[in-house]
């Protein structure tokens, strides 16, 4: 039996796991420890509001 909330969005993670020291974010996918750890039991809702922090994040990293 599948779980629609674990399956529906695909993690941003590609593997390069490291939390910067500067601004507690993980290098490869610019997420908190607190949104990488709650990913697998968040809904669908909260994945894609996690996403869009991460975009935000990287306008004000890289602007």
């Amino acid at each position: 039996m599948t779980d629609s909330n674990h399956n529906d969005i695909p993690s941003p993670c590609i593997g390069v796991c490291s939390i910067n020291s500067d601004n507690d974010l993980c290098s490869g996918c610019y997420r908190t420890m607190d949104e990488i750890n709650a990913w697998y039991n968040s809904t669908p809702e909260e994945k894609q509001a996690v996403l869009a922090r991460i975009e935000q994040r990287l306008r004000e990293l890289f602007s």
